[in-house]
């Protein structure tokens, strides 16, 4: 049994559904979002690569002037911040663990199993996010901050200590305190919100709405929960076995669920958690058929999603 088969029937899910068609899957690590620049091992990511090109174990990846995305397990969504650098130490499904070398880097949890192990080290302390949610860590102040979720912070031979939503925790002890003294201390998210919290909120709207786009296509016979290609230039999106929710509360739905929820339109969950979604309810600078978001442009091509057509990435398969 190879791996991705033996590690997909541990967890009961695949990372992508796989059809006689289906080009290679994205996996922990798939760099599915640049925008500025962005290099792997001092290397500058070419815009065709986005969605083809994984940040590998051991290697690092950085930003100048610039932001990117990483997939990690499937519901999970590294973003590195600007003048930032993450490493990757181990891209396995039950053993995912990034490190956060300079910068800053924001984590949205939107599915999570027992079976996963998400880990991050930040100033030599590992956390393990355990919840949904959003958490950000600060490498040149070393930090956690847990907007929502729950993390076990300093696991490595010890009790964790855990830090509960809207609780920074400082990972590299404050006025000569040790780890072990430190307290988690209490913010506000919404007034806290920063930069990357907000960039990562709008990520998140745009591939929630990747995710109604999709969602409505796919039968639900021979699919499984996953990543899936969006053709529309927004990267993969996460279609899960039932609706979830990101941090923000926009909505992703399981296959064929869409029209339940009246389309884009209605498809979200309630309001954002904190605040409301940057630029109101509309796209501001989203379009379609292969224009350039943002970020990178991507081409719809022949218009195949991944796991329909062979379409993967910004020109070709991996």
């Amino acid at each position: 049994m190879g791996y991705k088969t033996a590690v997909l029937s541990l967890l009961g899910l695949g990372l992508i559904a796989a059809p006689a068609f289906s080009a290679e899957p994205a996996r922990p690590g798939t760099i599915n979002y640049v925008e500025g620049a962005a290099y792997v091992n001092g290397q500058q990511i070419d815009p065709r690569q986005i969605g083809n090109i994984d940040l590998n174990q051991g290697q690092e990846l950085t930003t100048g002037k610039g932001k990117a995305e990483i997939l990690l397990t499937p519901g999970v969504f590294l973003r590195v911040d600007d003048n930032s650098a993450v490493k990757m130490i181990s891209p396995d499904l039950t053993l995912t663990q990034v490190e956060i070398d300079k910068g800053r880097a924001g984590i949205e949890v939107d599915e999570i199993h027992d079976q996963n192990n998400l880990q991050v080290i930040d100033a030599g302390v590992t956390t393990r996010l355990k919840k949904t949610g959003y958490y950000e860590f600060d490498a040149n102040h070393p930090e956690v901050m847990v907007y929502k979720g729950k993390a076990d912070v300093g696991i490595d031979g010890n009790k964790g200590k855990e830090v509960k939503g809207n609780h920074e925790l400082a990972l590299d002890g404050d006025n000569g305190k040790s780890l072990a003294q430190e307290k988690p201390t209490s913010f506000h998210a919404d007034a806290n919100s920063d930069e990357l919290a907000n960039w990562s909120r709008l990520r998140s709207q745009y591939l929630a709405e990747a995710n109604n786009e999709l969602a409505p296509q796919y039968g639900e016979s021979g699919y499984y929960p996953g990543w899936y290609w969006n053709p529309y230039g927004l990267g993969y999106t996460f279609i899960g076995a039932g609706p979830l929710y990101s941090p923000w509360g926009w909505g992703f739905y399981p296959f064929g669920w869409g029209g339940l929820y009246g389309g884009w339109g209605g498809g979200w969950y309630g309001r954002p958690i904190y605040g409301h979604p940057i630029y109101g309810h509309h796209f501001e600078g989203h379009e379609r058929m292969g224009v350039q978001h943002g970020g990178f442009a991507h081409s719809s091509g022949s218009m195949g999603f991944h796991g329909g057509n062979s379409f993967h990435g910004g020109a070709h398969g991996r």
